[in-house]
């Protein structure tokens, strides 16, 4: 393979001089993405990016091929107010969800399709709140990277808009208040209040009644003091109390407030947990009485369940109703109390080795009644009750070969069905799942999924290795159109639950972020080389993927060991770790990552910081890095700067591309163009591993050349 010709990228002079470090970036001035040379070089870009793509001969069969084993439907359970069911479908074909309310009756109707309000399909239903007893709803629509998103109000049983539009509301928690006249919610303070080039998120929780103008909304909660905070709210059933989380970005801990609402334009708040002191998350929820129920990992990292008092007694007063499995970490719990049960009930879901578990509580004791009866050792997600009380449970549940599906469960029957779910349009594949262990370099046992087809020779194969590894969250082995595709056409994928992630608990999250994040690049590496080591496949065969801080885990990894991989996948990902507190939300995740600002932490990123770390004379993998033009969350100057970084670093024949997405967001696509994003991460993946369908035997007997349609 030839060497590409990339587009000419001036390579700037600019070191700065930090705490004694002489950092080198010769592509800040592509910071400026109105600057008309940046638009020229992301313009030729662009351009080389579709002269590649050209030369892919499998695309329109991957198309077709991830065609097939994309789920549509109904993918997560409904909100239930009294006897009205709100839940979201995608019907194959529609570009976005619609919402949809089931009658008492089991009517169904369409209340709100974004397609009819934006039919360019770049509108989407992002959330929806319903009021307690069920006859409003306030729908929330995103507009690409909009930086704001507003909320309307409308009539459950008419469909007609009521009150709206309430603006700058991305991101926003919201509680209603009985009666269905007023609520809580949360939105950035207007422009015109902030001081100039003041970029901080400004959130305050503000009071609207309906029918009146948001600029006479009361703000009764945050402040300057709290410019970065993120707030979740929750009222009581019967409406005198609130309670609100607060927390400085995606921290690991939180703040808890609570007051009576005697006033409900002016409530007295209390703190009844400090986060900086507990350093744990908290998060309550109302029971009858005075008694809050509180989800920590408060002395607890895998997770416990306790109750309190509302009078804010600390955690030493807390009561464990269901303790800690250091096994299984706690995933969700939800609250049965319809007044027909015999007494209140406790759901609690947890996952012991990537299998979920759901038990069965008495919420009085937490005394374990039985373990519920599951479809398979899949995930269970999304648990919900009905509100303000009910015998119901709702629950997703999928696995490899099963795409989201939805239960029930009666707790005065102690029945459990399937109600409805996602549905894909060819054959399932059939795919062996299964999760193994490996070893880091300092000895950590260290979980893997494997999914590869079954029934087949399990050696080297062209394999995909996906990651994640920060901010705790967990990977599970889900139902992913993309791993069943590269499965379905005969390669392995692979999902390393690298320290920084949530699979064993906040030890886990602990032992890979803040001066420890280096370790979660590492951990991938070693997951990759266990993976050639035993066989399963090689260096000219692994490609590895990864999505937003996934993106930024297998581009560190790559940079560290670039001789183990053949092609590296990254999606909207973080890449100048000196400087990634300047764009987007980045500001926000220090208790992730560390800050530059701070001497003792600067050493962290540099030690893992791929745009740092890139070396001119090294034969790169392949790399295709995508993101929306404009990224609001991490921002599009890490692809660009990146990217100009390898292409002049590199004496490898293997390209270093960038696929840039118009009228997207970082993580949320119109299902056309999220579409056409997966068949190009497949294809480009493919093309360097050696995956072809042309060439092996696994494609789906219905899918063939004459059949595999185009892609935009």
């Amino acid at each position: 393979m030839a060497r590409l010709s990339y587009p000419a990228a001036r390579r700037g002079d600019t070191v700065d001089d930090l705490f004694g470090f002489s950092v080198s970036d010769p592509y800040r001035w592509m910071e400026d993405a109105e600057d008309a040379r940046v638009r020229d070089w992301a313009a030729a870009q662009d351009r080389l990016f579709h002269v590649c793509r050209a030369g892919w001969p499998e695309r329109r069969l991957w198309a077709s091929l991830l065609d097939e084993v994309s789920s549509f439907g109904v993918t997560e359970p409904p909100t239930v107010r009294g006897s009205v069911m709100f839940l979201a479908e995608r019907a194959r074909g529609d570009e976005q969800r619609r919402l949809l309310v089931v009658g008492a009756e089991g009517d169904t109707r369409v209340l709100v399709d974004p397609v009819e309000i934006d039919p360019s399909g770049n509108t989407g239903l992002y959330a929806w709140w319903p009021s307690r007893e069920g006859e409003r709803v306030a729908v929330q629509l995103e507009v690409a990277e909009r930086p704001g998103s507003d909320i309307m109000v409308l009539d459950v049983r008419t469909g007609a808009t009521v009150d709206g539009p309430l603006p700058r509301a991305r991101n926003t928690s919201l509680a209603w208040l009985p009666g269905g006249e007023a609520f809580y919610y949360v939105s950035r303070v207007p422009d015109e209040e902030l001081a100039p080039g003041d970029t901080r998120l400004q959130r305050r929780v503000r009071l609207h009644h309906i029918g009146s103008p948001w600029q006479d909304d009361i703000v009764v909660f945050g402040g300057e003091d709290a410019p970065d905070h993120y707030y979740g709210l929750t009222v009581s059933a019967d409406g005198r109390h609130l309670a609100i989380t607060a927390m400085a970005g995606p921290t690991s801990y939180n703040d808890v407030y609570m007051a009576d609402l005697d006033d409900p334009r002016s409530p007295r708040f209390v703190r009844i947990v400090d986060g900086r002191a507990t350093r744990a998350r908290v998060l309550p929820r109302f029971l009858a009485g005075d008694d809050l129920l509180l989800v920590t990992d408060h002395q607890a990292p895998c997770g416990r369940v306790c109750v309190a008092r509302r009078d804010g007694a600390g955690p030493a007063a807390w009561r464990t109703l269901v303790a800690e499995d250091p096994d299984a970490p706690l995933d969700e719990c939800a609250v049965l109390d319809d007044p027909a049960l015999p007494r209140p009930l406790l759901l609690v879901a947890r996952t012991r080795h990537g299998a979920s578990t759901l038990t069965l509580h008495d919420l009085a004791t937490g005394r374990d009644l039985t373990t519920l009866p599951l479809p398979g050792a899949g995930v269970v997600s999304s648990l919900r009750a009905g509100a303000p009380h009910g015998r119901h449970a709702w629950f997703g549940y999928c696995d490899a070969t099963t795409p989201p599906t939805i239960y029930r469960y009666d707790a005065l029957t102690g029945e459990m069905e399937q109600r409805a779910g996602a549905s894909i349009a060819g054959h399932r594949p059939r795919i062996r799942s299964r999760g193994v262990r490996y070893r880091a370099g300092d000895g950590t046992e260290i979980t893997m999924f494997l999914f590869t087809p079954a029934g087949e020779d399990q050696g080297s194969r062209p394999t995909l290795l996906y990651g994640y590894g920060s901010f705790g969250m967990p990977m599970r082995p889900w139902f992913f159109p993309m791993a069943a595709a590269w499965v379905g056409a005969g390669g392995a994928y692979a999902v390393a639950c690298v320290r920084g992630g949530g699979e064993e608990g906040q030890r886990w999250h602990d032992a890979g972020r803040g001066p420890r994040k280096h370790r979660a690049v590492s951990d991938f590496n070693d997951a990759a080389a266990w993976l050639i080591d035993t066989g399963r496949t090689t260096r000219d065969q692994l490609a590895i993927f990864g999505q937003s801080a996934g993106g930024l885990l297998v581009t560190a990894a790559a940079v560290q060991r670039p001789e183990l991989y053949a092609a590296v996948i990254a999606e909207g990902p973080l890449c100048d770790m000196v400087r990634y507190e300047s764009f987007g939300l980045g500001r926000t995740w220090t208790d992730e990552f560390g800050t530059a600002a701070d001497p003792r932490q600067l050493p962290w990123l540099l030690r893992y910081s791929p745009y740092h770390a890139v070396t001119p004379g090294v034969p790169y993998p392949a790399f295709l890095f995508t993101g929306a033009v404009t990224d609001l969350q991490t921002g599009e100057a890490h692809v660009t700067k990146m990217c100009a970084a390898l292409q002049h670093a590199t004496t490898g024949d293997r390209p270093i591309l960038m696929r840039r997405d118009p009228d997207t967001a970082h993580a949320a696509f119109p299902a056309g163009k999220e579409h056409a994003l997966s068949t190009d991460i497949l294809t480009f993946a493919a093309e360097h591993t050696g995956l072809s369908l042309t060439k092996a035997a696994p494609m789906p007997p219905h899918l063939t050349t004459a059949d595999a349609g185009d892609v935009n």
